[in-house]
Formats: structure tokens, sequence, C-alpha cells
């Protein structure tokens, strides 16, 4: 599933091209993706003007100039492709499709159909219940050690499992939570309430600089991340930890390798010498 810095990545492609626009045409191809679209979702979008694309975790945030929010979550395999003349053929699962009052069309692709649309206000977004329960953003503001610790505090679950609960903090998934945990030198399985003081400074400065760095090579293309260009992410050519079992650690050397475990049901990569 798409992380932070490949939602972010989207968000400032889709913001290139749809801020300050018009939407003139709204086209579904189906009735549903996860969930069924809101009645009159097309019409609803029709001549409204797009004021900014925001980002709430993992999620996109549409947000038009009368008030109206159109949030969209990517799922297991969602992208948007811009084109800004001479679209190919739709694909069969260009599912979405609008038309922007500067030329340019904008498909949403998902052959899995687990992202979704889904339509709120400015007033209303906080209270949505996709968004209501979700922790503070790690990178704008940044996540402060402070912050962090009291978000760990009592919590016996393991470290790398606490970042993944959205409640905790927003937008880490497994990649970046495995590669956050190696940069600040902290175990995976270290109980998340042990993790204060200093380690909580390493960890919220690792985990900024993890995110910024994948943001600005365009996320990490594993399976279906694709910018809206459709070129590739580039961060995973710089994973230290993330994929690489049974390969020496990039700290350790040779003598030692990356290690992989299973936590809550998702692989963990991490370094026995250098993480405890």
């Amino acid at each position: 599933m798409p992380e932070l810095p490949e939602v972010e990545t989207v968000r400032r492609g889709l913001a290139a091209a749809m801020e300050g626009h018009v939407f003139v045409r709204a086209k579904m191809h189906r009735a549903n993706l996860r969930f069924p679209f809101p009645d009159g979702f097309g019409q609803h979008l029709i001549g409204k003007t797009v004021k900014k694309l925001g980002r709430r975790a993992k999620f996109l945030l549409i947000i038009f100039d009368d008030g109206a929010v159109l949030i969209s979550h990517l799922g297991m395999s969602g992208s948007y492709r811009i084109y800004d003349s001479s679209p190919p053929p739709l694909d069969k699962h260009d599912h979405v499709v609008f038309n922007i009052s500067n030329g340019f069309e904008i498909r949403y692709n998902d052959p899995r159909r687990f992202g979704f649309m889904d339509l709120t206000t400015v007033t209303e977004m906080a209270e949505h219940p996709m968004l209501s329960k979700i922790g503070p953003e790690p990178i704008c503001p940044r996540l402060s050690g402070p912050e962090l610790a009291a978000r760990l505090k009592g919590r016996s679950a393991a470290i790398k499992a606490a970042l993944l609960d959205q409640s905790v903090i927003a937008g880490i998934g497994n990649i970046y939570a495995s590669e956050a945990l190696f940069m600040a030198g902290i175990s995976p399985k270290l109980k998340a309430s042990g993790v204060q003081g200093k380690r909580a400074e390493k960890l919220a400065a690792a985990i900024h600089e993890v995110l910024i760095k994948a943001i600005e090579a365009g996320g990490a293309s594993l399976k279906d991340h694709r910018q809206t260009s459709g070129e590739l992410g580039y961060f995973q050519h710089s994973f230290q930890v993330y994929g690489r079992a049974g390969r020496p650690c990039s700290v350790c050397g040779p003598g030692v390798l990356v290690s992989q475990i299973t936590q809550s049901g998702r692989a963990t990569f991490f370094c026995s010498r250098c993480q405890k």
C-alpha cells in the first residue's frame, strides 16, 4: 500500500495540474471502488474550482473553492495519470476520469479496486470516519521527540507495530517504519513504551529524514506505485534494510546480515547488531 511519501508525491503532481482550475467533466466507469461512489458524485464536482490539493496521512484531499472536499485513498494499487494532450485509449482499470478547464485529463486507475473516493466539506472533514482518529503528521509540522514519546508512553506493543498504528502517527507504513527504526538504531522488537528521552528524539528525527528523502526520490515503487507522470519512484534503491534479508548490513559490513521476522502479520527487516 502506498505510504506517506508515495501519496505526497502524487499530491504534488496533481496540485500542479489541478490547482486554480475548474472540473468540467467527471466520469465514473463503474459504480464503485472499495465502496460505492456517493450519489451524484460526478455531477457534484462539475463547475467547482480546485482551491488546494492537500494530504492527511495516506489520504489525498481535493479542496474546492466552495468548501467541498473530495477524499481519495489509493488502496493497494490505485494511481493517477495526467494527460495534457492526445490521451491514450482508456485502460480497463481506468475507473474515474476528470477533465479540467486547463485541458488536462486526469485518470484514476486501480486494478484491485481497494481505493475509494468520498465527498465531505472543510468544516466536516476532521470528523470524517476515515480521518477522525488519525494521529499527528510526522513531517509538517515536524514530529518532535517529546511528542512522539508521549504518544508511545504506556504502549505495550512492539515499537514497529506502534509505528504502523495510524492513530499514533499518520502515514507511516511497513517500509518506512523499518527504515526509520534502522536509522535510529532501535530494535523493532522493543516495547513502544521504552522509546522515551533520547531514543524518542532519535526516532522522531529518523522518521522525518527517511520520509523527506523518500518524497524527494518520488516514493518507492515496489509493485504498483507510479508518479502522476507514470514514472517510477526511486527510493527503493536507497533501502537500508527493507527487503534486504540475508544481505550484509550497510553499516556492519559482510559479517552481519539483515534479519527478517514477522510482526503483526507484516515482514520486518532489521540489523540485530545495529538496533538495540
